[in-house]
């Protein structure tokens, strides 16, 4: 029986240990690949820690969403986790879910980066009707995925992009990344409401990394200075860094085209990933959205469990 490295996690709320596992089996259909890069996203942690809504394994585990794989052709693809997580020297594969990568691609920018990227892209080519030239507001928009979104808003062609977050330092950076205008999001509800409502009254999509408490003032401002409440706002929920829930008076949803959604693995089919994401990896690979990856061998799993990344770097894992 053959037998690969692999980062196992053995208890929730632990680090991975780099442990040996029995070596992977193709069932009809599927494709044994060489894993080259993963990265250790947030949704990693919390899928690994069984704190995630997508969590549905229980240790000991494999942890890991994404990664950069070599196909026994010798190319290279970047995968979505099927049945077992990433962080393996070798996994199983659907084929027909692989995004095809040039063979120069960077395996480290690109596990580092996609994901960051195609949160705000799938939003905005598949779960809202965005058009070239409409308005985005990036609600959380100093974490990594949040500020991702800023330049992916950009690139795909926002008339007017409206950062707003908790760090000034990383909003008034995010300034020189695209953002139109920032908001400075404070413990002064009062403030930060006008702040918002002249800066954001009348945009067209939300991109929501925070949820919770935070979003509801921001709803309430916003949705009580639009100039048409016929125009359709389209909020997207995407993270939850200020909470689980929100409590939402049904009026805002009766007086205003206020329509809330949600993006992430269940409500995006691996048909609209398939479908969006070469391009994303094609900004990707000609530097126009690049998160600096920050290197961990397998071997030192722990260590890179426990790297705490700066905005603009996230964690890979290199086999």
């Amino acid at each position: 029986m053959s037998t690969i490295s692999a980062a196992v996690v053995e208890n929730f709320g632990e680090s991975p240990r780099y442990r040996s596992v029995r070596g992977p089996q193709a069932p009809i259909g599927g494709e044994v690949v060489d894993v080259i890069a993963v990265g250790v996203h947030p949704v990693t942690r919390g899928v690994a820690a069984g704190l995630h809504y997508a969590s549905n394994e229980s240790p000991p585990m494999i942890p890991g969403v994404d990664g950069v794989v070599r196909r026994a052709d010798g190319s290279l693809a970047f995968v979505i986790a099927g049945d077992t997580g990433t962080l393996a020297e070798r996994i199983v594969i659907n084929p027909a879910r692989a995004i095809p990568l040039p063979r120069d691609a960077d395996p480290a920018i690109v596990a580092a980066t996609m994901n960051p990227v195609m949160s705000s892209w799938v939003v905005l080519r598949a779960r809202v009707p965005f058009a070239a030239g409409q308005s985005v507001l990036v609600l959380g928009a100093t974490g990594n995925a949040g500020s991702m979104a800023v330049r992916v808003a950009r690139h795909l062609g926002a008339g007017r992009v409206i950062a707003a977050g908790r760090n000034e330092e990383r909003l008034d950076a995010l300034r020189l990344e695209g953002a139109d205008d920032v908001v400075m999001l404070t413990a002064d509800a009062a403030a930060t409401a006008a702040a918002l409502a002249a800066a954001a009254a009348d945009v067209d999509v939300v991109l929501d990394y925070v949820w919770g408490r935070p979003s509801e003032y921001v709803m309430d401002a916003i949705l009580g200075a639009r100039a048409d409440a016929a125009k359709v706002l389209d909020w997207v929920q995407i993270g939850s860094t200020g909470g689980s829930a929100i409590a939402l008076d049904g009026a805002a949803l009766r007086s205003n085209a206020f329509r809330i959604s949600g993006s992430g693995f269940g409500s995006v089919s691996p048909q609209v990933y398939r479908k969006e994401l070469p391009e994303a990896a094609a900004a990707i690979m000609q530097g126009a959205l690049v998160v600096r990856p920050c290197c961990f061998a397998l071997a030192d799993i722990e260590d890179a469990w426990e790297h705490v990344d700066v905005p603009g770097e996230r964690t890979v894992v290199v086999m």
